[in-house]
């Protein structure tokens, strides 16, 4: 689908969420770590919204409420204490996280704050023990320049991550609290992005500079961008979590062609002359027509007593099956508020049948019992009673809501770039202060001396890397987008490898082997570098590079070494170098003779698949061209 962004209004503003590599927690003094094994504590709670003290209640938290959740907190004492579990006041604000924000701070040309004041933000889904996060304005009113252009930085914070999900069963929700308390640092630009590949961009520009304080963290789940959408006629839509950078992009672009497309849906409810009144909360029981279905959800859902409950949507025929996105139309997203709403698997809509078992006539008895026309869907759902009602009744409200247009909501990213329904949009009652953590001052002195000690910029660090390791200026930008540039340092400081093959390795390599689908974010620096060493020492070459680390990223915790044995990728020795290439000029002398010294490209082919980065290139060039002279004379 061609879009014009300008025309269409396109604004986006991004929150860039990246864990800091500290010492300790924001506010206790538990190692910021993640544990793998077994918990040693558990701990049941369950959360309910509060008044805000302006009397209010906040809708998105109101609606993690209505869920009727219980949650299960999973600790060890390395990585939590009492302060995790909310049974103690959290301490002072960690110094070394504040300074690294500041530091950011002042990259960014943003005012740092006199005092820094520690607020609470109502979070009641589980992922916080205490039901809210806590979080302080570190800076405001910064700007960062992306291709010629400048981008508003209107606040940077400091908040406490949250815990991570583990599992659900049934309304219960596993936590573990080793995540809750690593400190964050938001970086919020202004809505002024106007395009997808801007938006990625953007990203992009503000992870480099988070990155080059080297106090980032890395791998999986360190950085979350949310992502703040609107177009002219929508809604802002602010989209949460998105982890990777390069599809921040495409998730632009899918929400642009979800909220057209959901008002050419308003605009062909309003052609058919449908008003708000006429979608009305009328729940039928129709569990006489499955009796004797086929849809093994249906009958399964009979067989154990529960029932089959509808409702009829006029003039939406043919709606719900209307794609707004790949993959996505209005019955999705109805199916996806029924189960949040209702507690239900799905939902069923006349759109899609008959199909999955259900038959042509069990369809025709479905629309006389609720007596349709042709313009009109029915949506009905199979579970207990008040789920099946809870859901329809959510179903009936999305209805209502595409009357109107595109709906404001907080949806999920999909792995593909498409989102789906989180949860209301958060109101003005969310935040509060913070009356346990006092002010911390932020003294004109100490942000000088910070001032005079800042890391360099992206621009400054490319042009360092292109004079200090001889790699071109495409390699030097590819590491600066990367999170492997202080791994770059490091691996040239210990080795004598070429730089350039190291950066096309931690680049161009691993983007490579991720899109094939290898799980590189499983490699840990230490194996990297170690792979290195091992070309450094001698023991195996440059062109085996990319099967160890393919190995590794399939066999956690194993050593480099072991993948060369695994793989058969050691070095071979001088003897066997030469009978193979010997052995090889004997099977071609034809060739040889016929082409001479133009032999030497296609013979250098063939052995080095054979040695299969046994051999170094180089070596195996200069003996090759040296037996194939001799030959000749």
């Amino acid at each position: 689908m061609q879009v014009d962004y300008a025309k269409v209004g396109l604004l986006v503003g991004l929150e860039c969420h990246q864990q800091l590599a500290t010492r300790e927690k924001l506010f206790c003094s538990c190692s910021p770590q993640l544990f793998r094994d077994d918990p040693e504590v558990t701990f049941l709670r369950g959360l309910r919204p509060t008044q805000s003290e302006l009397g209010q209640v906040d809708p998105a938290a109101f609606f993690e409420f209505q869920k009727g959740i219980r949650i299960v907190y999973e600790a060890n004492n390395e990585t939590s204490c009492l302060v995790e579990m909310d049974e103690e006041p959290p301490h002072e604000l960690n110094r070394e996280a504040l300074e690294i924000a500041l530091t950011v701070a002042l990259m960014m040309d943003a005012r740092p704050v006199d005092e820094v004041h520690v607020m609470r933000k109502i979070v009641i889904d589980g992922s916080n023990t205490t039901g809210f996060q806590r979080t302080c304005v570190v800076a405001l009113n910064g700007v960062i320049e992306v291709e010629g252009k400048d981008i508003p930085i209107q606040h940077i914070s400091l908040e406490e991550d949250a815990a991570r999900k583990m599992k659900e069963e049934g309304s219960l929700i596993y936590y573990r609290i080793d995540r809750l308390g690593i400190p964050l640092i938001e970086v919020t630009t202004g809505p002024v992005i106007n395009s997808p590949n801007e938006a990625e961009r953007v990203a992009l520009a503000i992870g480099q500079i988070l990155r080059i304080t080297g106090k980032a963290k890395r791998g999986i789940g360190t950085i979350r961008q949310d992502l703040n959408i609107s177009i002219r006629d929508g809604a802002l839509m602010e989209i949460k979590g998105v982890q990777d950078l390069e599809l921040v992009s495409r998730v632009v672009e899918y929400e642009v062609q979800r909220q057209l497309n959901l008002l050419k849906v308003r605009d062909e409810l309003k052609r058919r002359k449908l008003r708000g009144e006429d979608i009305k909360e009328e729940f039928l029981d129709v569990t006489s027509v499955f009796s004797q279905t086929g849809c093994r959800v249906i009958r399964k859902a009979v067989e154990q007593e529960r029932s089959v409950f509808a409702i009829k949507l006029p003039k939406f025929a043919g709606l719900l099956r209307r794609e707004l996105a790949p993959a996505t139309g209005l019955g999705k997203e109805m199916a996806d508020r029924a189960r949040f709403w209702g507690r239900v698997g799905g939902i069923f809509h006349t759109d899609e049948l008959p199909s999955y078992g259900i038959s042509a006539d069990e369809l025709d008895q479905l629309r006389r019992f609720l007596e349709t026309d042709k313009e009109d869907c029915v949506v009905f759902v199979a579970d207990v009673k008040e789920n099946a009602i809870d859901a329809l009744r959510a179903v009936v409200q999305r209805a209502k809501e595409a009357l109107k247009g595109v709906p404001e909501e907080t949806r999920a990213p999909n792995p593909d770039g498409t989102t789906r329904y989180m949860r209301p949009r958060p109101g003005a009652a969310r935040m509060y202060p913070e009356t346990d953590v006092p002010p911390t001052q932020v003294e004109k002195v100490y942000l000088e001396r910070l001032r005079s000690r800042l890391p360099e910029l992206p621009r400054e660090k490319m042009v360092r890397l292109m004079t200090q390791y001889a790699v071109n200026e495409k390699l030097a930008r590819q590491l600066l987008y990367s999170e492997h540039l202080d791994l770059f340092g490091s691996i040239t400081a210990e080795t004598s490898v070429s730089p350039t093959v190291i950066a096309v390795a931690l680049t161009e390599t691993l983007k490579a082997l991720k899109r094939d689908g290898v799980p590189v974010d499983k490699v840990s620096d230490e194996q990297i570098t170690d792979v290195f060493k091992l070309v450094d020492s001698g023991k195996t070459v440059k062109e085996a590079v990319p099967e160890v680390l393919a190995w590794l990223a399939n066999h956690e915790h194993s050593a480099a070494v072991e993948a060369l044995e695994s793989l058969g990728l050691g070095m071979i020795s001088q003897d066997d170098l030469d009978k193979m290439i010997d052995g090889l000029i004997n099977e071609n002398k034809e060739l040889v003779k016929e082409r001479g010294e133009k032999a030497f490209g296609i013979l250098m082919g063939a052995i080095m698949r054979e040695v299969r980065g046994r051999a170094k290139a180089e070596a195996v060039s200069r003996l090759l061209k040296d037996k194939l002279s001799r030959r000749l004379r």
